[in-house]
């Protein structure tokens, strides 16, 4: 395929280099990439085939003008489709492909997503399985509806990502301790409702992700996470491990609750990440995302299957099937590392790569110096200090190498004592 018959894909946003790149990286070799975004780009620039700087770094959330961009490069040559992974644009995505017919092209069905409350409504409402869940808007309403579900529960905003916001209440007196973390939580871009908290049935069991690509209403699993959560009550993702064996990608059960959850929500076209807990009773679903997984779980994806998240995400928003074929059997791991003290000014962060094992792949910095960083919950995933990921055979395997990293990490403060680290093993 020469460079001019690569289909032309427009990508609204990219993300934080080092989480994102391989996927840019990927897409490049099937398709050509116009890029919006809200500042002149930089190390993107390989990457593209052209781009788009609209009005100022939050315009990326305006759908007018995102679309009056998009059209502009439309005259010049058709768009065969439109792609975003970032949590608080693939709602506007979903709206710019709609103007021009494009796969993925319906809001609704991104919004039955998006507001986690519209998810849990739809999935009762066809009988998937999924922990109970009161719609709440002051602290008197989630002590009611924490009665009512009984103890433990869990307040969760009602319009995040990536665990933000998310925390265990045991009790009364927990709920009026942490109602407000889960009130006030927010980020740039994301939707403010009347009645933004979620109390719900706290269940047990491991917590596990599974990444997927949809194409015409068929789910189509690429790889599952088993996710390390650390930092109680609240549920910081500390690490996945990404095993490309792993038996639940061809257990039936699991499999049924998947497609039915797409099924009820209307999901037809594109990329989703499904968070689901594996309870005593069967695996229950905690939440769909309309989009690629983060912390990498794509990229471990990718190292331990084959499969390509970037070229099938790429693939279904152009309207063709995926290749979700695995060529490989590896394990993938990563971990995230925290300072543990708040408002640590950093020095310096650094890894003795002389000392890491060659199964580690990536070991790097996420901060630079001067930069304040706290551990969760006022940190939260933007505190993180650094990252390291393994490829291996097994998962024990992943977590030594992981461990070796640990060791070979050095963290200083501005206050020239070292710091100590928090990386928190599989255990913690």
């Amino acid at each position: 395929m020469t460079p001019t018959e690569r289909p032309l894909l427009l990508l609204i946003t990219t993300g934080g280099r080092p989480y994102r790149e391989y996927l840019l990286r990927s897409i490049l070799t099937g398709y050509r990439v116009h890029l919006l975004l809200g500042a002149e780009p930089s190390w993107e620039c390989e990457y593209l085939h052209g781009w788009t700087v609209l009005s100022d770094l939050t315009s990326t959330t305006d759908v007018e003008e995102m679309v009056a961009a998009a059209r502009e490069v439309n005259q010049r040559e058709p768009l065969q489709g439109v792609l975003s992974w970032d949590e608080a644009r693939i709602l506007q995505s979903a709206k710019v492909a709609a103007e021009f017919g494009l796969p993925g092209g319906d809001p609704d069905m991104i919004m039955r997503c998006r507001d986690k409350h519209l998810t849990r409504q739809t999935l009762a409402a066809a009988g998937v399985p999924q922990p109970r869940s009161v719609l709440t808007s002051s602290l008197d309403d989630a002590l009611a509806a924490a009665a009512e579900i009984g103890y433990p529960v869990v307040l969760k905003p009602r319009a995040l990502a990536a665990s933000l916001g998310v925390v265990r209440a045991d009790s009364p007196d927990d709920v009026v301790a942490r109602f407000g973390f889960a009130h006030d939580t927010t980020f740039t871009g994301a939707w403010q409702y009347d009645l933004p908290v979620l109390v719900e049935e706290y269940l047990t069991g491991p917590e596990i992700s599974l990444d997927a690509a949809v194409y015409h209403g068929q789910v189509l699993p690429m790889f599952v996470a088993r996710k390390h959560i650390g930092y109680p009550p609240y549920f910081e993702e500390i690490g996945h491990v990404v095993d490309a064996a792993d038996p639940l990608l061809t257990d039936p059960q699991l499999l049924r609750i998947v497609q039915d959850t797409h099924t009820a929500l209307g999901f037809t076209d594109g990329m989703t990440h499904t968070e689901l807990k594996l309870t005593l009773s069967g695996p229950k679903v905690i939440e769909v995302n309309s989009r690629l997984g983060g912390d990498l779980i794509p990229y471990l994806g990718l190292r331990a299957t084959g499969i390509d998240p970037g070229l099938a995400a790429a693939a279904v928003a152009c309207g063709q099937p995926p290749a979700v074929v695995a060529d490989r059997k590896l394990v993938g791991a990563v971990r995230f590392f925290y300072v543990d003290q708040e408002r640590t000014t950093i020095d310096t962060v650094e890894f003795d790569h002389t000392t890491l094992p060659p199964e580690v792949d990536r070991a790097e910095p996420l901060v630079k110096a001067g930069d304040v960083v706290s551990p969760p919950p006022a940190g939260t995933l933007f505190g993180r200090i650094a990252i390291a990921t393994a490829v291996t055979e097994t998962a024990e395997q992943a977590q030594a190498a992981l461990d070796a990293a640990e060791a070979a990490l050095t963290v200083r403060a501005v206050d020239p004592a070292p710091v100590d680290v928090q990386g928190l093993s599989p255990g913690s």
